[in-house]
């Protein structure tokens, strides 16, 4: 057995600690690299390197070693086979204290590797660019991965660091222990690396399936997320929480958001703040709006001329529910406006931007989150929505439809006027975001009101009408607004009675899916009572 070998096995089975003699590094991000190889190289480590890695250390001033000296043969094939070569692996994987694993390497001069620092090929950058098909697969990194599994499956000889950010955390494990790793570091380090390739395979598993292959459900469902951050509680302060984004190319929204002022966001503060992101988001480009959430649930949108006016108009729909709601806007908030929505308990504002009025009103309400986003999400993308149920995960494609208003299908003697299909289209819109069983009342951009996730239709719509009658109540106004307004219902009415809540609220026009055994029905009942009726021909539940 080399002296090597007996003096890292030594004080592997005295104490835990592996001295650092020998370092392999293969890096393609080179951030931290010179200063880390020349800390290394002043305490003594012999420095192995490849390609590119070498020439930045050489450049630098520092003696590096080529992997190509130890294997005795050059990289070939334009790189991809360097480091795939037993005196590599051996040196990576061997057991320092097994008999045989020594004899092995005395034979085959495999000498041992005591640190890899290796990051692998920028596969997610070159996707997120749009490179060609060509440039993506050769950005799939094969010895990196071999290397770094090979170094942390033997964690208990070998130190394996993959993150730049952990070159400082490696430079003082060694400066407190003489030049070694602990055990307990080893460990750390190794858990981490399995991540990071369980990380970059998944994102190459996912743009084959997703991209290259076109496929909406692969055969193996590869999922993968990295922490922003570990949140104060679950849903309820037992339980745990944390905040992941897609390992990979992904859409932006609340994580990317900038949080201006107020406290960290609890696990319900992201959950709602998102349903109110993604409602506000169906009217980007459009008049000022603003949207109202509370518990997923939208309790007030309007549309006006201006967001103050759209504010008002609501938090008018339901102002005891808005107490402590989430507030989203399709653009930068004013000083009025933010003024206006601190005249309540207001926990969440989301908003593309915010002007120097608007962050200095907010400024007076330390404990609300004032987040703000570059651009709103497209309502319209692709992708998945994964769920888990016990034993298993369900997964379904976006909700992405919308509805054209060339291909609605009137239904009733009378069809909708102008301003009447526009109140439709409106309350649909706000309806295909409310939890099942979901009835909209709409007035002139406005919501009138709301009745969500009710185990019957009926039931919600009776639910809407009364938040109406109540508003029209707290305002002093002399008729609720759902006199003349639309009704949306996310599903179709499968009996008259939920049309009977819209006629006894004034509704004068509805737009529901159709498809009910009872269409005929409730299409006479509509014409009884002289409501306009459109059919979308697309559902919306919402679970």
């Amino acid at each position: 057995m080399s002296e090597h070998v007996k003096q890292g096995a030594a004080s592997e089975v005295t104490a835990g600690q592996v001295p650092i003699r020998r370092a392999l590094l293969s890096v393609s991000d080179k951030s931290g690299l010179v200063e880390l190889a020349s800390r290394l190289a002043k305490g003594g480590v012999e420095l192995v390197s490849t390609g590119g890695t070498a020439r930045v250390l050489r450049e630098a001033g520092l003696s590096v070693r080529d992997v190509a000296d130890l294997t005795g043969y050059p990289e070939m094939m334009d790189g991809r086979v360097k480091t795939l070569h037993p005196v590599v692996h051996g040196g990576l994987l061997a057991v320092r204290d097994d008999p045989a694993h020594a004899a092995a390497m005395d034979a085959h001069d495999i000498a041992p590797i005591d640190l890899l620092v290796s990051n692998l090929y920028p596969f997610e950058e070159t996707v997120r660019r749009g490179a060609a098909r060509e440039e993506i697969i050769e950005n799939i990194d094969i010895g990196g991965p071999a290397m770094i599994r090979s170094a942390s499956k033997n964690h208990a000889f070998v130190t394996i660091v993959t993150d730049p950010a952990d070159y400082g955390a490696l430079l003082e494990e060694l400066a407190g222990h003489d030049g070694a790793t602990t055990l307990a570091f080893r460990r750390r380090m190794a858990a981490k690396a399995f991540s990071a390739t369980a990380a970059y395979d998944s994102m190459i598993a996912q743009w084959f399936a997703f991209t290259d292959q076109q496929q909406t459900f692969p055969e193996l469902l590869a999922i993968t997320g990295r922490k922003r951050a570990e949140l104060r509680y679950g849903e309820n302060p037992h339980q745990q929480a944390a905040l992941y984004t897609p390992v990979g190319p992904h859409g932006q929204g609340l994580p990317q958001a900038e949080q201006v002022q107020g406290k960290a966001l609890s696990y319900n503060n992201y959950n709602d703040a998102d349903a109110a992101l993604e409602l506000v988001a169906e009217f980007a480009g459009q008049d000022p709006t603003v949207v109202i959430v509370k518990h997923a649930n939208p309790c007030g949108v309007a549309q006006a001329g201006t967001l103050l006016e759209a504010w008002q108009a609501a938090l008018a729909c339901d102002p005891v529910s808005a107490f402590g709601g989430i507030v989203a806007c399709n653009r930068p908030l004013d000083g009025a406006t933010a003024q206006a929505i601190c005249e309540i308990f207001t926990e969440v504002v989301v908003a593309p931007g915010a002007d120097e009025a608007a962050r200095a009103a907010f400024a007076a309400k330390r404990n609300l989150r004032l987040l703000l986003v570059d651009d709103l999400p497209d309502p319209r993308r692709a992708g998945l929505i994964v769920r888990p149920i016990a034993g298993g995960l369900l997964a379904q494609s976006r909700d992405s439809g919308a509805v054209d208003r060339l291909a609605l299908k009137v239904v009733t003697r009378r069809a909708p006027d102008e301003r009447e299909l526009a109140d439709a289209l409106f309350a649909w819109t706000v309806a295909r975001h409310v939890k099942s069983n979901a009835i909209v009342f709409a007035r002139d951009r406005a919501t009138a009101g709301i009745g969500a996730g009710q185990m019957n239709r009926r039931d919600s719509a009776r639910i809407a009408a009364m938040r109406a009658r109540e508003a029209a109540e707290t305002a002093g106004w002399a008729a609720p607004r759902t006199v003349g307004a639309a009704m949306a219902s996310d599903a179709f009415l499968p009996f008259a009675d939920g049309l009977d809540a819209a006629i006894e609220a004034g509704a004068s026009v509805v737009i529901q899916p159709g498809g009910a055994m009872r269409d005929a029905e409730v299409i006479a009942a509509a014409d009884a009572a002289g409501l306009a009726m459109v059919f979308t021909g697309m559902r919306h539940f919402r679970h």
